[in-house]
């Protein structure tokens, strides 16, 4: 039985035995006090079994027909076993008349084997990098191309000196374009202004 059958039965044995009235189990299992009764009579005459569900085993309601699946299946295999699910969903909809969800489609393409179910991939944990201790052990370079003069002057690129430990800005320079000579050049006045840092960090541009 299952955990919703388990408290059921407890609830129908404390109704039988007296100890609880009908209305309190029908807000115990937020169900009908007539529902609560049916129960009681089903106890009383199968015992635990008559509180297990009649639905267990059987296949469900809304199960398509299995000669629907293999017509699919046929199409598929004949018309369009190189297409994904979502286009081939389309396609049995669009020429055939036959609208199934995409997600239908995929489980029975996936059960004979004509699609194979992507593996979602692991999302990989980063450590949080904590901030160096001093100004200047870690200098951070970045460049943002815009229309920084707004129309006075071409649009150009700033590359940005940020310290690490502080976030302070050291160092801005306009140049043409996030280049090599372009970062040479800034790194040059940056070092004649503050000094060699530890360590330069940019991104993989």
């Amino acid at each position: 039985m299952s955990t919703k059958e388990l408290q059921k039965l407890e609830t129908i044995q404390n109704v039988c035995d007296k100890r609880i009235r009908q209305i309190d189990a029908s807000k115990i299992l937020n169900l009908s006090r007539r529902h609560i009764q049916r129960l009681v009579n089903q106890y009383r005459q199968f015992g635990a079994n008559g509180l297990i569900s009649k639905k267990r085993t059987k296949p469900s309601n809304r199960q398509f027909n299995a000669s629907l699946k293999k017509q699919v299946i046929d199409l598929i295999q004949t018309h369009y076993f190189d297409f994904g699910p979502t286009l081939a969903a389309e396609k049995l909809a669009e020429i055939h008349d036959i609208r199934l969800s995409t997600e239908t489609i995929r489980k029975w393409m996936v059960s004979v084997k004509l699609w194979k179910p992507k593996v979602k991939k692991r999302r990989k944990i980063y450590q949080p990098r904590a901030r160096r201790d001093c100004i200047g052990e870690l200098i951070q370079l970045d460049g943002s191309p815009h229309d920084w003069f707004e129309g006075r002057a071409d649009k150009c690129t700033l590359l940005v000196f940020i310290d690490d430990a502080t976030s302070a800005i050291m160092h801005l320079y306009f140049c043409d374009s996030e280049s090599t000579f372009s970062y040479m050049a800034a790194t040059k006045q940056y070092i004649q202004q503050h000094g060699k840092p530890v360590a330069l960090y940019t991104d993989k541009h």
